[in-house]
């Protein structure tokens, strides 16, 4: 099974080599999966569209190599009535995270960060950091969902056990801006103008929790300073890196952070909802958190660089052990997801890691891996089955996810 694994997917990287720019299109089931059984996606989108749950997505698989759906479905603006296309380009918000986690593993790689270092190292301003606890008893663990913002309880600071290292950060273990107590006494932050300004002014933050002891989402910070720390040791703008080491390499020739303006009708429009403040203003603060806008196209392009162990178009972005740290479980059983009831679930570098399916009620094998974003985006790869999978929406919807990943799921024959 190994070998004809191995040679199955040099016999897909030549093809994908000689193509160059595109992953190649193939019948399903010359690569073990069937064409009826994958037609359930559609189905899928269309009751959820039908509904009302959705206005339209784009989805798209690849296994060993060749992609075998690409769809799209529904609208991507009602009031002009115009359907949604393959090349629609979406918020990617949260979605932007694993490039981050690829960058970084980069840098890991080449010798110029390891994931034990403390971020005073790079960042002086990290040094002595405090952690927010209640008066008393100071050692309840308070949920961001517990606290009254306007009326946050009586705290006192203690001095952090444990420096904040490159790992809390890649981990969200961190307790850094993930919306607990530290984060509400620590009050607003300054304008975010660049990396180099804003992320040295967070050593005057107050912890959530001492590093390393829990698992909260630092959705807007804790990354973006992984994102700094690249810039330092590579001596060149964080998104100058990600677009010549990441983008560029992997033909993502649609994913940015400032959306030219020719690609501007290309948006999904959303009924109802204004997305102004994440589309319309010219940014210069380049966060490895949040900010990219991308197609499902790029996304697949991305995920199958990773389900090849880091290579596609004959470009070597990672080795493939690097690959397989960033999709492996470094938290032990800490790993809770969101509401803390997550079960089957650990968590790498930037990414969820599916350990059990069964517990995890999950439709991806054990070791898949991936992340999504707050408007509805999500892509993952499944090293067991060969397989990445990109769902494009933009608005955030679970049911969807979840028929999707289940016909894709089902699809599979071989």
């Amino acid at each position: 099974m190994r070998l004809r694994t191995g040679l199955t997917a040099l016999a897909a990287l030549a093809t994908i080599t000689v193509y160059g720019g595109e992953i190649p299109t193939a019948e399903a089931e010359s690569v073990g999966m069937s064409t009826e059984r994958l037609e359930r996606i559609d189905t899928a989108m269309q009751r959820h569209i039908d509904a009302g749950d959705i206005q339209g997505a784009v989805t798209a698989v690849a296994r060993r190599g060749k992609v075998v759906h690409f769809k799209a479905h529904g609208l991507m603006d009602v009031e002009a009535e115009r359907p949604m296309e393959r090349d629609a380009i979406f918020i990617m918000m949260s979605s932007t995270k694993p490039i981050l986690g690829v960058a970084a593993m980069m840098m890991i790689e080449e010798g110029l960060i390891r994931p034990s270092d403390p971020v005073e190292k790079y960042i002086p301003e990290f040094a002595d950091m405090q952690v927010a606890v209640l008066a008393e008893p100071a050692d309840e663990d308070i949920s961001p969902f517990q606290l009254d913002r306007q009326n946050p309880p009586a705290h006192r600071l203690v001095p952090a056990e444990t420096p904040i290292t490159i790992q809390h950060l890649l981990t969200h273990t961190s307790g850094l801006a993930s919306g607990g107590l530290g984060s509400v006494a620590s009050g607003p932050q300054i304008e975010r103008v660049t990396l180099a300004s804003f992320i040295p002014t967070l050593g005057d933050m107050a912890l959530d929790f001492q590093p390393g002891s829990r698992w909260t989402y630092s959705g807007g910070v804790g990354l973006d300073v992984v994102a700094r720390i690249i810039e330092i040791v590579s001596g060149i703008p964080y998104d100058e890196f990600v677009q010549t080491r990441i983008l560029d390499p992997l033909e993502m020739t649609d994913t940015h952070y400032n959306l030219p303006a020719e690609k501007a009708s290309r948006r999904v429009t959303i009924h109802g909802r204004d997305v102004s403040r994440w589309v319309n203003n010219e940014t210069t603060y380049f966060s490895g958190s949040f900010g990219l806008s991308s197609t499902a196209k790029d996304y697949l392009h991305f995920e199958q660089m990773l389900a090849n162990g880091g290579e596609l178009f004959g470009r070597r972005l990672l080795g493939s052990r690097s690959v397989e740290m960033m999709g492996s479980n470094h938290l032990g059983d800490m790993y809770r997801g969101f509401t803390q009831t997550a079960k089957g679930q650990g968590f790498g570098y930037t990414v969820s890691v599916i350990l059990d399916p069964i517990a995890a009620g999950s439709r991806r094998s054990a070791g898949a891996f991936g992340w999504g974003g707050a408007f509805g985006t999500r892509s993952w790869t499944d090293p067991a089955e060969e397989l990445t999978g990109v769902i494009m929406l933009q608005q955030p919807y679970g049911p969807a996810h979840y028929d999707f990943e289940n016909a894709v799921r089902q699809a599979i024959i071989d």
